[in-house]
């Protein structure tokens, strides 16, 4: 029982994570994040090359390596360098919460 409990803690907090590094200002700058990530879907179509490409776009940002059109950016703020230890843990949580895989019903 304590171990379950530990384990959706953890489970939580994991999410917060990503609610609070990125989401939060997503929805705050109304950053559409669908979008997003059905163009980097369409464009590299597995779930690891789209991880490569978002943390490196990440961690160096910038017009010219950004999948989005340069008018995406005359609307939305260009978004700071990001170095941090979780930076590919978040990444991948970005990518799991927005998988249209999910969203399949056969």
């Amino acid at each position: 029982m304590v171990r379950l409990t530990l384990i959706l803690l953890l489970t939580q907090l994991l999410q917060a994570d990503i609610q609070t590094s990125c989401l939060n200002c997503h929805q705050k700058n109304q950053i559409p994040n669908e979008l997003i990530y059905k163009r980097y879907l369409m464009k590299y179509s597995t779930k690891a090359y789209m991880k490569e490409a978002i943390v490196a776009y990440l961690k160096n940002p910038n017009k010219k390596n950004s999948i989005m059109p340069s008018v995406f950016f005359s609307k939305f703020p260009m978004k700071e360098a990001i170095g941090t230890e979780t930076l590919e843990k978040d990444v991948l949580e970005y990518l799991d919460k927005f998988d249209v895989k999910k969203r399949l019903v056969l």
